[in-house]
């Protein structure tokens, strides 16, 4: 039998992946390390059009040519070891992709050792979870154009769908897909971190039960918030614990994990100068989350403001929580895709910034309707520098800076922690500053270290004797 793509490494992504293609009417050969994901696999795509190989050269050699062979393994030393096994086997124009959460150096260096092996290489962003693999997940798709194009019939057809446009598009060359997916990383890891800091709002500073807030979110999810996210916050405050009986929300320890990509999406923004400020704090929260033995020794010892009494109108109140969650996001969807303008211009890769938000509607994890605005925002101009400044996003935040600025104190004054909210705001603040408090800071380098300043009279490269 000959097979139309094959798929190495059948944990869950791996395995809802293959059973997506198959499902999609492609003829899959399935291969992994291990014989019992394989068979496991088998036993639940009964009737499907799945082949199972238990030797990798059997597995090649049921491909077609040229052939396609789809990566699920886990990233770093494990998709160079697979890489390694395959190249002996594969022939000139024969494609790997990777769909791995790979960073995208690492990308870019196979694609090197490919290139020179005259075998093609795609490094894929994935974004949907295990149900987005299985029904159709976001696919971001970095490497030669060409290449590309003899994965593309497979990729777009079991990618999302919104309309008629599947949520997959070429993304540029080398590495650019896995950046793409990265960044995004970045973006939802803000996302959830400002909506954690709405529900706590809410519940502490409110003293709204589960079920209103999740009311809130239910109908929140039906106008311009509307986004994945949302819609799953109302769902988990609604479930209810089957050993007590209250909030299941209630009894999951507070500590938050992390995989990397968002890691990498600071560091890189650090590395290059980019202002990911929400996306870095967001970060760290997790970090803090970690110490929760610390937190709450600290708890007994640490003392928070006096408590005051509420007397506003709480209906206020959740509207000005709405407008700072919409803010926030903006904030935050404004510095991912600044990161990839920035990046793009760095690396000449050619960033499509309206096509990327389109692709991000459907299967990922931050699909959200005004997805279909920030597309319309860089279709109208492709060179924006900032999001902010679109002119529908500019007048929208005009508006809602003040529930922003309102929660944004009211949390501080209460003794609430708010890292994302807050850096959303410093971060519009700062953007919308001409003149800043930067020149301090050039001076006092130059007075401790001779490292100069420019000046807005004159041009020129000046340093003073500060002590003279």
């Amino acid at each position: 039998m000959v097979n139309t793509i094959g798929v190495i490494g059948l944990g869950v992504m791996g395995s809802n992946i293959a059973l997506n293609m198959a499902g999609k009417g492609e003829q899959v050969a399935v291969y992994n390390y291990t014989r019992d994901l394989t068979d496991k696999l088998m036993e639940k795509s009964e009737g499907q059009p799945l082949s199972p190989y238990y030797e990798l050269k059997d597995f090649v050699q049921s491909l077609e040519k040229p052939r396609k062979i789809f990566l699920m393994v886990t990233a770093g030393k494990a998709v160079d070891s697979v890489i390694d096994s395959l190249v002996p086997l594969l022939e000139e124009g024969d494609v790997i992709m990777d769909g791995g959460n790979s960073h995208y150096e690492d990308t870019e260096r196979r694609y090197d050792r490919l290139k020179a092996e005259e075998i093609g290489y795609l490094g894929i962003g994935i974004s949907g979870g295990e149900v987005g693999a299985l029904t159709g997940p976001s696919i971001m798709p970095g490497g030669d154009l060409d290449v590309y194009e003899k994965a593309a019939p497979i990729l777009t057809k079991i990618a999302a769908q919104v309309g008629n446009s599947p949520c997959c598009t070429y993304i540029g060359p080398k590495g650019a897909g896995h950046f793409v997916k990265m960044v995004h990383n970045g973006i939802e890891y803000a996302d959830m971190q400002l909506i954690a800091e709405a529900y706590t709002f809410l519940r502490e500073k409110l003293q709204l039960s589960i079920d209103e807030i999740a009311d809130i979110f239910e109908t929140w999810n039906q106008g311009e918030l509307k986004s994945y996210l949302i819609e799953i916050t109302a769902e988990i405050l609604r479930k209810k614990d089957d050993r007590t009986g209250g909030p299941l929300i209630d009894v999951i320890l507070d500590k938050t994990g992390q995989k990397g990509t968002g890691k990498w999406t600071s560091m890189q923004a650090i590395d290059n100068g980019i202002p990911s400020s929400i996306i870095t704090e967001s970060l760290f929260a997790r970090y803090l989350s970690s110490l929760k033995e610390e937190r709450v020794a600290a708890e007994k010892i640490l003392a928070g403001p006096a408590e005051e009494e509420w007397h506003l109108d709480k209906n206020v109140w959740i509207d000005y929580v709405r407008q700072a969650l919409y803010m926030g996001k903006v904030c935050a969807y404004a510095q991912g895709f600044a990161q990839y303008k920035m990046t793009s211009e760095l690396y000449g890769w050619n960033l499509k910034l309206s096509d990327i938000a389109l692709i991000f509607r459907g299967g990922c994890i931050i699909r959200a309707e005004f997805l279909n605005l920030i597309s319309e925002a860089y279709n109208e101009q492709p060179d924006l520098s900032n999001l902010l400044i679109a002119p529908f996003f500019a007048e929208k935040l005009k508006d809602y800076q003040t529930g922003l600025r309102k929660v944004v104190c009211e949390g501080i004054s209460s003794g609430i922690s708010f890292p994302a909210l807050s850096t959303a705001l410093s971060y519009y603040d700062g953007y919308r500053t001409g003149r800043s408090n930067a020149s301090l800071l050039q001076a006092q380098r130059d007075y401790f270290g001779a490292h100069t300043y420019e000046r807005t009279d004159i041009e020129g490269v000046f340093h003073t004797e500060w002590n003279e």
